[in-house]
């Protein structure tokens, strides 16, 4: 019995898991990409498996689904660099560390790992950090992998099962519903035309570049894009043994939507302006990754700003007590959001015919739920 066959537009990690879940089901997969290689959000990203600011409910559900799922892949991809590292979110004063203890006495801090310690905690669970704390939480459902080298890893695992074809270079340009008896299409730069039972539209911040039915739902569908900036340091001889994030963090993830957020100190005012946060991983190789920002209003500038690198690191060496070392890449990425309240976007045009985008900075974290939910739709 022939193999029934899914087109999946967009190399990402949306599209690779999707692609996974296929394979897993017994589908052939044609995964076609743009790029010679992933180069947008995919790569411009933290490597974070982010559990602990997730909202509880449906995305916290999601997130610990896919939680499980990444530590299930990197059994079989060890290229994917897991690390069930956890993370300590930092206090420095006690207004910050009292919606710590807030969160960490919700009834859905067990499924989270969370545990609130003191400054000689902080400093006893991840020894690099030596600059001015009260306390912190500690996240042990948080997960590092690294961004890099996932996507290849991944593809490699999905070659090896012989239902998979990657066609990097092909820049899908419209999809063409099925006529009657026939398949839908996706038609690519090139005017080559990739048919199949499901073509699924995993295009990221694309929201603009598609013609035809797919372009005009796009056009009125609930999505905006966000840019955000991130730097790399050469390797570090200090060793940070979990993920690092600052307080500004509990004023923009939405487990902390409690009645302490509304005590916490006024923002900076580099947080008001750029919406900024601060994210701190260290990268397999020893560098550190540290980000970011957060900007929706398009059109985004063509260059970036200098300053906003500056603050990213007075504030990461205020937390670590220590300076940097030299910053060897600097990059800004934008990805996909939606502007209603929804988790992400996922729409059906046509028979046969799905756009999957809009996941924000949940992409990393949630995509295998997310593709596992969609596949378990598809088979229902």
């Amino acid at each position: 019995m022939t193999a029934q066959r899914v087109v999946i537009v967009g190399g990402g990690v949306v599209g690779t898991m999707h692609a996974l879940e296929a394979c897993q089901r017994g589908w052939d997969v044609v995964h076609l990409e743009g790029d010679a290689d992933p180069r947008r959000a995919s790569v411009r990203n933290l490597g974070l498996v982010w559990v602990s600011g997730r909202a509880p409910g449906p995305e916290l559900t999601l997130a610990l689904r896919a939680r499980v799922l990444w530590q299930q892949l990197a059994s079989h991809s060890p290229e994917i660099g897991f690390r069930s590292d956890g993370s300590l979110t930092v206090a420095t004063n006690e207004d910050e560390l009292a919606l710590m203890e807030e969160l960490a006495g919700q009834p859905e801090a067990t499924d989270r790992k969370l545990e609130v310690v003191d400054a000689d905690g902080v400093e006893k669970l991840n020894p690099a950090l030596r600059g001015l704390t009260v306390g912190g939480l500690l996240c042990r459902r948080d997960a590092i992998i690294e961004p890099t080298d996932v996507l290849a890893s991944l593809r490699r695992t999905l070659e090896a099962t012989g239902h998979y074809w990657w066609v990097p270079g092909h820049h899908v340009v419209d999809v063409v519903p099925a006529a009657a008896g026939g398949e839908p299409a996706a038609v690519d730069h090139l005017g080559g035309s990739y048919s199949a039972s499901l073509v699924l539209l995993c295009i990221g911040d694309r929201h603009t570049t598609l013609g035809g039915r797919v372009g005009a739902t796009l056009s009125v569908a609930p999505l905006r894009r966000c840019r955000l900036h991130v730097m790399e340091t050469v390797p570090s001889p200090e060793q940070l043994t979990t993920a690092v994030a600052d307080a500004d963090t509990m004023r923009y993830y939405p487990a902390y939507d409690l009645p302490g957020r509304a005590a916490l100190p006024p923002p900076r005012a580099e947080t008001v302006e750029h919406g900024m946060q601060l994210l701190m991983v260290q990268r397999a190789s020893g560098g550190l990754t540290i980000g970011d920002t957060h900007d929706y209003d398009e059109p985004f500038d063509y260059a970036v700003d200098e300053a906003i690198y500056d603050r990213l690191r007075e504030r990461a060496e205020a937390i670590l007590g220590w300076r940097l070392p030299h910053v060897t890449r600097r990059w800004a990425g934008t990805y996909s959001v939606t502007t209603d309240d929804q988790l992400f976007y996922r729409q059906w045009v046509d028979s046969g015919i799905c756009i999957i985008t809009g996941q924000a900075g949940r992409g990393m974290t949630l995509s295998p739920a997310i593709a596992e939910e969609t596949w378990e739709a598809i088979g229902a």
